[in-house]
């Protein structure tokens, strides 16, 4: 086939010239003398149509005798069509069969409904659906938005190490690794290290996995996940609510703009996303208790939240479903907090941190701090927590040597995924998720 080869995503581009694409078959149609087969190419879907007596008989019968998932390299010329789901179909004038799935041993995962447990069993085959691939190709737009929006205001990329000697946000939720003759941990975040860099740069970022052994089995989390974590020096509290914001719009503006097929794919009501436009609401953590206990009193929460307890999933839930937009819930108690946040000077009681709840009830996104700058509390505040000193040293000394106010935030790529695709699970916001039970495939 000596045709240019295209893209089906970028099939537009060929309107009635021959073109190749090279693929799989997704569903095959038939209709008397006529073929409707349905390639697929990890871009996109196109309809092929293959008339008995426009093509050579081998071909019609190749096409006619192709199982679901054949690989194959397919010939033909590009015709607009307002009733395809992209606009065109391919005439099919040849055809040449990679592999024929057998039809003896079948593609497991037919175009009928399948119950999650088996779907996630054969998540490597599961990927291949037009759902799934639209949700990686939005991932991947959020994670190309994130990496734009940093690296266009200055901010420089370091990358923290996975293994760490100790935790930065307690010892329970860590997963241990025998570093030779050291207790080694997979990392809960890179936020201690890039204190570092960005004491050396200024405003840095670091994207990664990290690692997190909650015994969890909620639709928010996942044991395994990518974060994004910028840190700025001489940021306060304030700084870094407006650069979430400007972050999360800049990433909802992207995908609006690049994904929105994709979204529709997935089933997305893109209206709820184009109102997520700054400034989002900022409120207190004594506003959010206030909203859940009216909320309790009025009927629509079975337990009455007291103040100084930590939100859980049904709060976040609720708090976050009063608005259409993000909402920033600041200045949390500080013992419900990690040890490093800077004290409230107006009320020490309470931490300069925030937690930004998306809306639509999937809760908390991104959670930030102003970090402490005094050596001397920063030394109280891990020996109140009972974390090893000796392992914070290194810590210790961006105190000792040039402290300044600084901060930052960090924000889990899948639950932002979660949320800007309308998931009602994380797990399929990732390849392939590592949750309580499953570590397979």
């Amino acid at each position: 086939m000596s045709s240019p080869i295209a893209t089906i995503s970028q099939i537009g581009a060929y309107d009635g010239q021959t073109v190749t694409i090279r693929g799989w078959l997704y569903n095959l149609r038939e209709s008397g003398k006529l073929l409707f087969p349905i390639f697929r190419d990890g871009s996109g879907l196109i309809q092929g149509v293959v008339a008995k007596n426009a093509v050579a008989p081998e071909i019609f019968e190749a096409v006619k005798g192709l199982t679901q998932e054949s690989s194959v390299i397919v010939e033909g010329k590009v015709r607009p069509d307002r009733r395809a789901p992209g606009g065109y179909e391919l005439d099919v004038t040849a055809m040449e069969v990679l592999q024929k799935v057998a039809d003896n041993d079948p593609y497991p995962i037919s175009l009928k409904d399948h119950g999650v447990d088996f779907l996630m069993e054969h998540r490597h085959l599961w990927v291949r659906s037009p759902r799934q691939a639209a949700i990686l190709r939005v991932r991947a737009e959020i994670i190309k938005a994130v990496r734009d929006f940093f690296d266009g205001r200055g901010f420089t990329l370091t990358d923290p190490p996975i293994l760490t000697p100790a935790a930065c946000e307690g010892t329970s939720t860590l997963f241990p690794v025998d570093y030779f003759d050291e207790q080694a941990y997979l990392t809960q975040s890179g936020q201690l290290y890039i204190e570092a860099t960005a004491m050396a740069l200024g405003r840095v970022y670091s994207f990664g996995p990290t690692f997190r052994a909650e015994k969890s089995k909620t639709r928010r989390h996942l044991t395994e996940f990518w974060m994004v974590e910028p840190e700025v020096a001489y940021a306060t509290l304030d700084d870094l609510m407006t650069l979430a914001e400007e972050m999360i719009s800049f990433v909802i503006e992207r995908c609006l703009e690049h994904r929105r097929v994709d979204l529709q794919t997935i089933g997305r009501d893109s209206s709820k996303l184009e109102k997520i436009k700054s400034p989002f609401p900022r409120i207190t953590y004594d506003d959010a208790v206030k909203i859940l206990q009216e909320g309790h009193s009025a009927g629509k929460l079975e337990n009455r939240f007291e103040w100084g307890g930590d939100f859980g999933s049904p709060d976040e839930t609720y708090i976050s479903s009063q608005f259409d937009k993000p909402v920033m819930v600041h200045r949390y108690p500080a013992t419900v907090k990690a040890f490093y946040m800077e004290p409230d000077p107006v009320r020490p009681e309470l931490a300069l941190c925030v937690d930004v709840l998306a809306p639509e009830g999937y809760g908390e996104i991104i959670g930030g701090s102003q970090r402490m700058a005094s050596y001397d509390l920063l030394v109280k505040r891990i020996r109140e927590h009972q974390l090893p000193e000796e392992a914070f040293k290194w810590y210790l000394d961006l105190r000792k040597y040039g402290s300044v106010p600084h901060g930052g935030f960090g924000m889990g790529i899948e639950r932002a995924v979660a949320w800007i695709c309308g998931l009602e699970h994380v797990r399929e916001t990732i390849p392939f998720a590592r949750t309580l039970h499953r570590l397979y495939p």
